[in-house]
């Protein structure tokens, strides 16, 4: 939780500068919504309450631009799309303040699509001139959760892709539900991500996490060891960063639902590996 008492769900963690880092997430408020959130730490593991992001809000991204800036996106509700906001400054993202919107219209679902990440950012030579490239999922068929790919070209113009051959790689190893949340990390020179992936529709107990290779298109179920033996693992997000006392790290967040988790390891889980 961080510093309001609030869960930080979904949770993706961003170095800001060194000892300094970003967290964005949502929670279940009492108005039945989820709001996303930002958070601020100093050493990854008390975590103070920024800025609420709205009612709405959820499944949240951040990147930092090259111009000083910040993009967050997430899922918007009603009518579940992807929204896409531009922070000038550290101090208006701590705020609150976007100078630019965009909500993303649906394309490849009439049911949802949302839970984004974002890969790129280019600045030709501002936010008004710039190709985002983002990815998400969209609700194929309002049945199941798919893999797409958008762009957002001057934070005006919208296309979106289905990623078939991303899909194909949970579902080589039996994933039948929901394909939905992914991060990707450049990892000694080799582009990797993890996605998420259900075996059975409407069992949350059945959620993996897999590690995609951008390089070859195929991936592998991870084996995650908590120290009770929880076995369901959602909302993957992964990052390199600088530890506290300067160590270079691999950073992970990952979701455990109640079902198939181990006593007392339900919720969010944060963790990192030095190398």
């Amino acid at each position: 939780m961080d510093s309001a008492g609030r869960t930080m769900d979904a949770a993706e963690v961003v170095q800001e500068s060194p000892g300094r880092y970003l967290a964005v997430s949502h929670t279940l408020r009492p108005d039945g919504r989820f709001h996303a959130a930002l958070a601020v730490s100093t050493d990854l593991m008390n975590w103070t309450f920024a800025t609420d992001f709205g009612a709405g809000s959820s499944q949240p991204t951040i990147k930092s631009v090259s111009d000083g800036g910040y993009l967050v996106a997430w899922e918007q509700d009603p009518s579940n799309h992807v929204a896409v906001h531009y922070y000038p400054d550290r101090d208006s993202l701590v705020r609150g303040r976007a100078t630019r919107s965009f909500q993303a219209p649906r394309s490849l679902s009439s049911c949802a699509e949302g839970t984004p990440n974002i890969y790129s950012v280019r600045l030709a030579p501002d936010i008004d001139h710039s190709v985002i490239d983002l990815g998400g999922h969209y609700y194929a068929d309002c049945s199941a959760d798919r893999q797409m790919r958008a762009t957002l070209t001057n934070f005006s113009s919208w296309t979106a892709t289905r990623q078939n051959s991303v899909d194909n790689a949970m579902l080589h190893w039996g994933v039948r539900g929901n394909i939905g949340d992914r991060d990707d990390v450049m990892f000694r020179g080799f582009p990797y991500g993890l996605f998420e992936g259900q075996y059975t529709h409407g069992d949350f107990g059945s959620w993996r996490t897999f590690l995609y290779d951008y390089g070859t298109g195929n991936a592998d179920p991870l084996r995650i060891r908590t120290d009770k033996g929880s076995a369901a693992f959602a909302n993957p997000s992964i990052t390199v960063l600088d530890t506290p006392d300067g160590r270079r790290a691999v950073m992970v967040s990952l979701f455990i639902p109640s079902e198939n988790s181990a006593p007392g390891e339900a919720g969010q889980l944060l963790y990192y590996r030095t190398y």
